[in-house]
């Protein structure tokens, strides 16, 4: 990797002349305030100790290198290094399409609900997969694109992290979250694009049925893989808070229709998994992505990491202003 030093605030650097004419300024103003003794005689300071005279200016010196530190720490010193991002042995086009109607709310997922747990191992999901490009759609009644296919894995984090259920009508619109997944895939040319479907329920909204989209998908070469979180059938469900404060939960039922999501996986030449917990749908997450082959793609490229370098500065500025203030008020105070 090759390293550039530079300043991202380079004009900054223009500030230091000034400041250094302006301290010697106020420092000449107060050396001709301080107070003069006239003295008959210098016997008084014969036996004082020689050479603190010649360090009068130390609080001054430091000063004047405190601010020159502040000011490049503002100039914002960093190391540049060119990395080349090794695309080679990646490349996969994914595009997860998570379900967020409210049915997710169920408690049935352990360690708790399921859309929780689902963006905590999809967020993990996202941190393993650097050289991949990820979109994100989600749906409920509805479907849509949340975020495109991307190598900005921090954004599509941030945006993950602030999807709950509620934003959508509610509802199962499977077939059109298929679809709009397939949308964003359509002009891929990753040797493998997947679109990952993780829902709890059955297909009963939207104006695409699922089998038409998985059809669709076969068509294009795109593989579909279904993941069904949650049991099915009567789970609890959040109810509200009690007298207490306290969450409390009832019975509800909510429908899958596994055979319908097998159908789609096979149809589409992918995989069906079903997830209990946490655990289980990191490892059918993993499963994928050990079917898939890896190609090159082109705007993987290079990219910069940068280094800051200013932290250690400040601090060194701090240091010298207090060891400044410090001898200013002792020893090499001004007197009388």
């Amino acid at each position: 990797m090759d390293e550039t030093f530079l300043f991202q605030n380079k004009a900054a650097l223009l500030l230091i002349p000034l400041a250094w004419a302006f301290l010697l300024f106020l420092a000449r103003q107060e050396k001709r305030r301080s107070g003069v003794i006239r003295l008959t005689n210098f016997d008084a300071f014969r036996d004082a100790p020689k050479g603190l005279a010649q360090l009068t200016g130390v609080p001054t010196f430091l000063r004047l290198a405190a601010v020159t530190l502040v000011i490049v720490c503002v100039a914002r010193p960093q190391m540049v290094g060119q990395q080349t991002r090794d695309v080679s042995v990646e490349g996969i086009d994914i595009v997860v399409a998570l379900d967020i109607s409210t049915s997710m709310l169920a408690a049935d997922f352990k360690p708790r609900d399921r859309i929780t747990v689902a963006k905590q191992v999809l967020q993990k999901f996202i941190e393993g997969r650097p050289n991949d490009r990820i979109g994100l759609v989600v749906f409920a009644g509805e479907a849509y694109t949340q975020a495109p296919l991307t190598f900005d894995h921090n954004v599509l984090s941030d945006i993950l992290g602030n999807i709950k259920t509620g934003l959508i009508e509610d509802g199962t619109a499977i077939g059109n979250a298929l679809a709009t997944a397939l949308n964003r895939l359509r002009e891929s040319e990753a040797k493998s694009r997947v679109v990952i479907l993780i829902t709890d329920g059955d297909n009963n909204a939207g104006n695409i049925s699922p089998m038409e989209a998985a059809a669709m998908s076969k068509e294009l070469g795109i593989r579909v893989f279904t993941i069904v979180v949650g049991k099915g059938g009567k789970v609890p469900y959040p109810s509200g808070p009690d007298f207490f404060g306290k969450m409390s939960y009832q019975e509800v039922e909510i429908p899958v229709n596994v055979e319908l999501l097998k159908a789609i996986a096979d149809e589409a030449n992918g995989t069906f998994y079903r997830a209990l917990d946490k655990r289980a749908l990191e490892k059918g997450l993993n499963d994928i992505l050990n079917q898939l082959e890896r190609t090159e793609i082109e705007e993987g490229g290079g990219y910069q990491q940068r280094t800051e370098l200013f932290p250690p500065l400040l601090w060194l500025a701090v240091i010298l202003l207090a060891l400044e203030l410090l001898l200013a008020t002792t020893r090499l105070r001004s007197f009388p």
